[in-house]
């Protein structure tokens, strides 16, 4: 994981031999976590739990593949980076250049905001990743083409029995009608920044989305530091679902009984852990590159 935290001006100078070496370095990274499941999507395969991580965010696998060095590098040798956006040319190399970091002043005051407003609160870990369940309740429709592990009416009993607590509106939104009034807070867009909080699945996963947007204003490092845990968190959201994912290597977690809630408040507790960190990293360096765009 990236650890660092001192952002500077001054342009870091890489020789092709150097940056070759790091674009090699993240590519093996990213097969690693999921070479498998891009060389089955390149035949066409399908997967109902990492296919999220792009159809949702409208991204695409280049988005993880492909190696940024951030802003405040310069790289030699490098006039392959000239035709992709934000790269300018900078003496006998090249850079992201700071016009592009202004035309992102909006882009990086937006996500400052909502990261900032979501490190200062403390983490929830009541919720049990009932949004799944939320998603189905009351309908004979579901987001997935697989079966439900305890039928409609299970999923139903479970809803009744249970609080709802979702704080992430793009959870939320997705709630069947039914569903929506049990919620603990009506949501919108425009309120999502009086509710993220760092305990949410969903908000971990969106650090992923932050990167990839931004990009190549951050380094790829830091994009897929956040892509494999949003791969964490994404297991635990199925895993915690209605839906059974057995026949995919998928094992429960029974959150409608007390040692499931308890095995999903731990692995949650984890990622909501590892998540403020990265967050604490992506919110230090938009801060910075925010600074950089209000003064160019």
């Amino acid at each position: 994981m990236s650890t660092m935290t001192v952002y500077v001006e001054e342009q870091t100078v890489l020789a092709g031999h150097e940056w070759r070496a790091r674009r090699d370095d993240h590519q093996r990274r990213v097969d690693a976590l999921i070479g498998p499941y891009l060389e089955a999507r390149r035949k066409g395969g399908k997967h109902p739990v990492i296919d999220f991580l792009f159809t949702y965010y409208s991204s695409r696998p280049s988005h993880v593949l492909r190696w940024h060095p951030g802003f405040g590098v310069q790289l030699e040798d490098a006039d392959e980076f000239l035709p992709l956006r934000g790269y300018e040319r900078a003496g006998s190399g090249v850079r992201v250049g700071t016009d592009y970091v202004r035309r992102r002043q909006d882009a990086l005051q937006a996500t400052v905001a909502l990261l900032g407003a979501t490190a200062a609160r403390p983490a929830r870990l009541g919720c049990f990743g009932l949004h799944e369940w939320a998603m189905v309740y009351r309908t004979d429709e579901t987001r997935h083409d697989i079966p439900l592990r305890l039928g409609a009416a299970g999923v139903d009993r479970v809803v009744e029995q249970m609080p709802l607590r979702c704080t992430h509106f793009d959870a939320y939104r997705f709630f069947t009608e039914p569903a929506r009034p049990r919620n603990e807070h009506e949501l919108s867009r425009a309120s999502q920044v009086d509710h993220e909080q760092p305990g949410c699945l969903h908000a971990t996963m969106d650090l992923y989305r932050h990167c990839f947007t931004l990009a190549p204003l951050l380094p790829a490092d830091l994009t897929v530091d956040c892509f494999g845990l949003a791969l964490r968190a994404r297991d635990l959201d199925m895993r915690a679902s209605p839906y059974d994912l057995r026949h995919l290597g998928y094992e429960p977690v029974p959150i409608e009984t007390p040692a499931g809630r308890a095995e999903y408040v731990r692995e949650q507790s984890a990622i909501a852990d590892a998540g403020t960190q990265l967050r604490a990293e992506l919110l230090g360096r938009c801060t910075h590159l925010a600074e950089i765009a209000r003064h160019a």
